[in-house]
């Protein structure tokens, strides 16, 4: 029998282990190969991580909760004071970089930890035992071209 399935592995909370980058299965090994490249493997346990696909998320989250507060702070400086391009560049360019850019990692490893949390997958329709037919206006077998 494999050794993965030899060991119980505690369910970790995916906010203390993401946000740390971390394995959401054993804690201990990290996950991040460079700044945003997840691993293939964790390097403590042996988790698979191409499961893992958190998409834009990251970048959505951020772009809520750090880009439009920053613009907003760039625009507002540029309305009350209308200073010269270079207070830009030392006041609104640092901020911005600063908001945006450390957040993600975080990010990315805390939505990679939910993901095997809640045992995420690529979502598919299920139909009742009972009719396997599926409801009107859908195929049981996907095509291979859109119809519009």
């Amino acid at each position: 029998m494999c050794a993965e399935h030899e060991q119980h592995w505690p369910k970790l909370s995916p906010m203390k282990v993401g946000l740390r980058g971390l394995c959401p299965r054993c804690g201990k090994g990290k996950i991040f190969d460079g700044f945003l490249t997840l691993k293939k493997n964790c390097p403590a346990c042996g988790l698979d991580l191409s499961f893992a696909d958190p998409a834009d998320g990251p970048a959505f989250f951020v772009i809520c909760f750090a880009c439009i507060p920053a613009a907003a702070l760039a625009c507002w400086i540029e309305v009350k004071y209308s200073p010269p391009f270079w207070i830009h560049l030392v006041t609104s360019l640092p901020f911005i970089l600063l908001t945006c850019i450390p957040p993600l990692r975080p990010l990315k490893g805390w939505l990679v930890a939910s993901q095997y949390y809640h045992k995420a997958e690529e979502g598919r329709l299920v139909f009742a035992e009972e009719d396997r037919t599926p409801p009107a206006g859908l195929s049981a077998k996907p095509s291979s071209s859109p119809s519009f």
